[in-house]
């Protein structure tokens, strides 16, 4: 489902060069002897790992289509689970029952002022030897799209995101009742409908610009990586900014026996029709419009001048799909600890693909096996992990996370009890390590990438992003690079199976990967293929290995941490920050309020507008009221004390009795879950997390302290102070945590 890298990087700096070599040992939750035996441990897991495995694993999973309740997504599950239990895990299928509609009838066809019929398919190429399997192919289309039948005058709306209506509205330009074209980039695609819908469009297409996606990056496939003019992007549509997961289940288990909703009544089910066409399909569309010229920086790379329209151009739009319900099927295998069996250490990608699914999201599935072999050939050696691990690969994540959303619903409470944390991955490619996550394990993961060689530089992967932001990152990542210790991760939005973990249910979640140079327009088409991957992606498979290097250690690490390895100071840090850019934010809108209203106030504005035009006098900005953030700073400062306070506990902690020690390990799991409320979010009450969300117009895209944020955006400023006050509260009791987890391990 994931956006091609980079999605998520590490956001500023990154670890310094040199370590004294004390500290280059040093482990998070592991004393000085047993520092060793993991590092031992750890060299024979990488020993295991084999690159042709990897690519065996591949080809034989992408040599079919298997998207949800296709007969080979089915049989990649069983292969899958059977190949968990050769490796000594116990393995199962977990089967979910989610809606996943399907298209029979799709049209899209110029009707005015001259007549033409988009193709919307993708053909066969004799270089790609999987894409000629037309009959098990799904075709191009948006799932959860709404049926409808509709014929108006064509609007170019950019991106289609919700800045661009605004520049539209000045243009003079109304959607209403019309039928919207938007470009695919800088927004998750399921926001342009849902936009489009909510500025009284009937219908909207969204097509890939060669600029972003096509020949302005690069030679097109074959030739090279990049979408030639047939290829289009599938993908979901579903409103998951309210809540991710079957639309006809929200917030229970799909079971078979589950009560649903009628699929006409399910919110995040997008009410008009909506369709991606390629770039070749939307040449003749651009090139009947009339209107405007488009802004300059709305205009493509296709030979055209855009224009903006509405009309001459009009087009019919007519999708209509079968809405039937189908089987998911997520693979669970279960290594038990040896000492805590009721602590799991989870780890998961998944399985199913929009058609083939090489790169996404078979590179990182692949790997998912690859760890799971290495660690069964340890317990061959008579390792046992202490704490239970859980390898997952989840089914129909791409129409919306819906195989690991449904299972982590059917399974709320037990997770709650049990979960530590959750490690995702999915797509992987060649190039930079990037990460997201909770920045309670910000430091851990720092000593992880310390310990992971690049395969092409041979430096450590952290050290290699850090010549990287050094050269190409702004002035403030690149001060960050020299000064600070430990690299920035990113914060979490949506877009993978981490989702459900981490913003329902509280379990502290990583997602990582590599890429960055490994550049190319196969997302989500027929040509996501192993041909395709093994041309231009990772090409031997070395970043597959590094990926299983860097997962394996975050594994291993806690599942054998003697104390688990959270940490709180650069969580608070990054809290701190998060704070004051809202401050910063509230403080430029006052500021572009007051000098909107002084310059009207003294007739600036009509004498600085052109004579030749009629003088439309400006609206006066409303104020900005001044929001009382000390609730929220006075938060901050306990959380800095507390978090400070634990890291001195920790650096001298001695020996701790065995139930101390399982309760200090069971408080520092469940910290994460006293950072969500049970009232969730406004307007959408899935998303319990206070700190990290998506956004509710991003979509993918993270938005950090969400309910004091984007009620600044909407200038809801009564809600912006419920926002301080819940946050405070919140902060303040995960705090508290922290204090209980520090009279533990003195």
């Amino acid at each position: 489902m994931k956006y091609p890298f980079p999605k998520i990087v590490w956001a500023a700096g990154l670890c310094c060069l040199l370590f004294p070599a004390a500290e280059a040992q040093s482990l998070l939750g592991f004393d000085a002897a047993a520092t060793q035996k993991e590092l031992a441990l750890e060299k024979q897991f990488d020993q295991q790992l084999k690159a042709e495995n990897l690519r065996a694993h591949m080809k034989r999973m992408s040599a079919r289509p298997h998207h949800v309740g296709s007969p080979f997504g089915r049989e990649n599950a069983e292969y899958a689970r059977d190949l968990f239990k050769s490796y000594g895990f116990e393995a199962r299928i977990d089967t979910s029952y989610v809606l996943f509609p399907t298209p029979k009838t799709r049209i899209v066809e110029l009707v005015a002022p001259t007549k033409f019929k988009a193709s919307l398919t993708e053909p066969p190429l004799k270089e790609d030897a999987t894409s000629g399997q037309t009959k098990e192919q799904l075709p191009t289309y948006h799932a959860y799209s709404a049926d409808g039948d509709v014929t108006a005058e064509l609007v170019f709306v950019n991106y289609g995101i919700p800045e661009d209506y605004e520049t539209l509205k000045k243009m003079g330009i109304d959607v209403r009742g019309k039928i919207v074209l938007a470009k695919y980039g800088n927004s998750w695609r399921g926001i342009k409908p849902k936009v489009a819908a909510e500025n009284g469009a009937i219908g909207c297409i969204i097509y890939s610009d060669p600029k972003e996606d096509g020949y302005f990056q690069g030679d097109v496939y074959p030739t090279g990586a990049y979408k030639s003019d047939a290829g289009a992007q599938r993908g979901s549509v579903l409103d998951m900014p309210l809540y991710p997961g079957d639309p006809l289940t929200p917030g229970y288990g799909a079971t078979k026996n589950a009560k649903r909703l009628d699929y006409k009544d399910a919110p995040t089910i997008m009410k008009i029709p909506v369709l991606p066409i390629s770039y070749g399909d939307a040449l003749p569309l651009l090139k009947a419009l009339g209107g405007e010229v488009a802004p300059a920086a709305w205009r493509g790379a296709l030979p055209i001048t855009y224009h903006v329209g509405p009309g001459p151009a009009r087009v019919h739009l007519k999708l209509e799909f079968d809405w039937k319900v189908e089987p998911a099927y997520n693979v669970i295998a279960t290594l038990k600890g040896s000492e805590y069996p009721d602590e799991w250490v989870i780890r998961g990608n998944h399985h199913d693909g929009w058609v083939y699914g090489a790169n996404d999201p078979l590179s990182g599935a692949v790997v998912v096996l690859e760890e799971a072999r290495a660690l069964g050939e340890l317990v061959k050696t008579g390792w046992k992990p202490k704490r239970t691990l859980v390898y997952a690969l989840w089914d129909a994540e791409e129409p919306g996370l819906l195989g690991s959303t449904e299972w982590v619903e059917e399974r709320q409470q037990e997770l709650k009890d049990k979960a530590v944390v959750y490690l995702n991955s999915d797509a992987n490619g060649r190039g930079f390590l990037f990460a997201g996550g909770s920045h309670t394990l910000e430091k851990f993961l720092n000593q992880v990438a310390r310990d992971v060689t690049d395969p092409q530089k041979k430096v450590s992967v952290s050290d290699r992003l850090r010549a990287k932001v050094l050269v190409d990152g702004n002035p403030k990542a690149k001060q960050e690079a020299r000064s600070r210790a430990d690299l920035r991760i990113g914060a979490l939005g949506s877009g993978s199976d981490y989702t459900p973990f981490i913003q329902h249910v509280g379990i502290a979640s990583m997602n990582i990967g590599f890429g960055g140079e490994d550049g190319g327009g196969e997302y989500h088409s027929i040509y996501d293929s192993f041909d395709h991957y093994t041309r231009f992606k990772d090409t031997d498979f070395s970043y597959g290995v590094a990926l299983a290097e860097t997962m394996g250690r975050c594994v291993l690490r806690m599942a054998d941490a003697t104390i688990l390895p959270f940490e709180f100071q650069n969580f608070s840090n990054t809290v701190q920050q998060y704070a004051a850019e809202i401050r910063q934010q509230v403080d430029a809108q006052r500021t572009q309020a007051e000098e909107h209203n002084r310059l009207l106030k003294e007739n600036r504005f009509q004498l600085a507008s052109d004579p030749k035009e009629p003088f439309v006098q400006p609206e006066p900005m409303p104020e900005v009221p001044y929001l009382n953030f000390a609730p929220l700073e006075n938060a901050l400062a306990t959380l800095e004390k507390s978090a400070a306070a634990y890291a001195q506990a920790t650096a001298s902690t001695g020996t701790i009795a065995a139930n101390d020690l399982k309760k200090l390990n069971e408080t520092l799991y469940k910290t994460e879950r006293y950072l969500t409320h049970p009232e969730g979010l406004p307007r959408r009450p899935w998303f319990q997390h206070q700190i990290y969300a998506p956004g509710f117009y991003t979509g993918y895209g993270v938005k950090t302290l969400p309910m004091i944020r984007e009620a600044i955006e909407q200038k809801n400023w009564k809600e912006a102070e419920q926002g301080i006050q819940r946050v405070s509260d919140t902060l303040t009791q995960f705090a508290q945590q922290i204090d209980k987890a520090t009279q533990l391990a003195k």
